[in-house]
């Protein structure tokens, strides 16, 4: 016998679904069925459009908040869509929110489009090459989650187009998720209010989706600034007041400190000013932290060992000392009935069929990096559950997380990479100018405009999606933004870096109109592999490991 508490949420559903239903035109499962296969041929029929787009933006290699040709390109190419475009958003030169459509439902489709510092690689190539040595490159993938959504909006659009079913699209990208820069500002900013589901789409090695939270830590990006005094470093050091010193002093505290802290934890930091020269007692120096956590107590826990790490440095140093947050990040917690709707899509679409010359590339890689030589995923991902929070132990963030926390939200992971890499390397951009980042994203878009188009005319799937959301992650937990009012977004970071090393990298923009493809432009032969040190033979079929997400 139901209780009365599950009786008035099943009465709430159905209220729910009634108001939606009344907006949204009846399709009977026969209409569904044949509109579902209408989707995946438009998009099978953009497979160009995706190989163009995946290798655009790869040719483009843009740091956090510098990437102004991947966000001219992706708004321009909306707006040739019918999309609008509104550009800037929460202050940010490189952001935007493109919108379609009228009507309810609000659904929003994100993924992130900054690259890796010193990731430059040419495609396609199972070793390191560097196309600009250090320069920066998609040693993330971060170059084809766009392409994903896109694909998967104009597919739906075109449906709801021809047979009058109302709703509105919206696409928006991630700017600067490598530092955690920019989502927080929009939820602080508004842009997901009457957002009713959110679909993100970040790239892996397998096609699958997770509910839950306990997938990734949550952080608080901070970089802390010394002010000291200068002075002759040999004939009068005594006159000086380093704050390089407060630096140093600091990091050792935090080092000794870190066996009292919880295994959730990670933090690790950089000096990205250590002083101008060594006959100068450096007066300014700053250190900056990444304080990561299971949950938003235990990030500010961390946080506030953080200041006290730098008020005592600059007490011992005689120094003052300010911060400055450059990014945050909640733990992400995903939607279980959206999760299970894009999985149930998945196995629909599964994956794509690769070629001995893909799997030939992955096996290089993988010999190449000395780890197990496995090839790319021939078994899907099944729908992956919660981890206990006992048995969590830390690890990779994204800003996605805030988004989770105000809208019902799940992220797509699509096999246009390769397993049993490194992330955050030269390593994980091989294959993403390549006919594996091509399928995969092709595969992901499919999924993607299968989950859209059922929230579209699925009313019973969104109240379900709210439900859960409201009656289940938020029922104990509430968002609260580590972001204060006066804080804002970055801007300045990576210019420099991509003012060195953008020339450069325009001399090998990607040009659609004279090549077929980024790997004949270049003149890379596919796959390219050592000689000597040919992998094992390729195999077409087997198991893979589920993949981490990459977030």
């Amino acid at each position: 016998m139901l209780t009365r508490k599950y009786c008035l949420l099943f009465g709430l559903l159905l209220a729910i679904a009634g108001e939606a239903s009344s907006q949204t035109p009846s399709i009977t499962p026969e209409q569904n069925a044949a509109l579902k296969q209408q989707i995946l041929k438009e998009v099978d029929g953009n497979a160009k459009l995706v190989q163009v787009m995946v290798d655009t933006m790869y040719s483009f290699s843009e740091l956090g908040f510098q990437e102004f040709e991947t966000s001219k390109y992706l708004t321009g190419l909306l707006e040739s869509n019918g999309f609008k475009v509104e550009r800037g958003i929460s202050g940010i030169p490189t952001a935007w929110m493109a919108t379609w459509g009228s009507g309810e439902p609000v659904i929003a489709l994100g993924s992130d489009i900054d690259c890796i510092p010193q990731a430059s690689q040419k495609p396609g190539v199972a070793y390191h090459d560097p196309i600009v040595p250090g320069a920066p490159g998609h040693g993330e993938g971060h170059n084809s989650g766009n392409a994903v959504n896109i694909v998967a909006a104009l597919a739906v659009k075109d449906v709801m187009t021809k047979n009058h079913i109302p709703g509105t699209i919206k696409i928006w990208p991630g700017v600067a998720e490598e530092l955690l820069g920019s989502k927080a500002y929009y939820v602080r900013d508004g842009y997901f209010k009457g957002i009713d589901a959110v679909l993100f789409a970040h790239v892996g090695d397998n096609l699958g989706a997770s509910y839950g939270g306990y997938s990734n830590n949550g952080l608080v990006s901070v970089q802390y600034n010394f002010h000291g005094e200068s002075a002759h470093s040999a004939a009068a050091p005594w006159r000086g007041r380093s704050a390089l010193d407060a630096v140093e002093l600091m990091d050792v505290g935090w080092n000794f400190r870190r066996e009292h802290l919880r295994l959730q934890q990670r933090s690790h930091y950089v000096i990205p000013n250590g002083g101008d020269q060594p006959n100068v007692v450096p007066q300014n120096a700053s250190v900056w932290y990444y304080f990561r956590e299971a949950d938003y107590k235990h990030i500010k826990e961390l946080w506030e060992i953080g200041d006290n790490m730098a008020n005592g440095a600059a007490l011992m140093t005689n120094t003052k000392w300010d911060s400055t947050l450059i990014g945050t990040a909640w733990p992400g917690h995903f939607n279980k009935p959206m999760a299970e709707e894009a999985t149930e899509n998945a196995k629909v679409v599964g994956l794509p069929t690769w070629s001995n010359d893909d799997q030939t590339l992955a096996k290089a890689l993988q010999h190449e990096l000395k780890v197990e030589e496995k090839g790319l995923a021939t078994k899907l991902d099944e729908l992956k559950t919660p981890n206990d929070p006992e048995k969590f132990y830390g690890g990779g963030s994204d800003d996605i997380g805030d988004i989770s926390w105000v809208v019902p939200t799940i992220v797509l992971r699509y096999p246009a990479n390769m397993p049993n890499l490194p992330g955050h390397n030269w390593a994980n951009g091989i294959a993403m100018a390549t006919p594996i980042a091509h399928k995969g994203t092709v595969a992901g878009a499919k999924v993607q405009a299968l989950t859209l188009f059922d929230l579209m005319v699925k009313p019973t799937l969104l109240a379900s999606a709210k439900a859960y959301f409201t009656d289940v992650q938020t029922k104990d937990v509430k968002y609260t933004p580590f972001l204060r009012a006066t804080d804002k977004p970055s801007i300045w970071l990576n210019k420099a870096t991509m003012e060195k090393y953008q020339p450069e990298l325009k001399k090998y923009y990607y040009d659609s109109s004279k090549y077929s493809s980024y790997l004949e432009q270049l003149g890379i032969h596919y796959p390219t592999v050592r000689t000597g040190s040919t992998p094992a033979a390729p195999v077409t079929t087997g198991e893979d490991e589920d993949d981490d997400g990459s977030q």
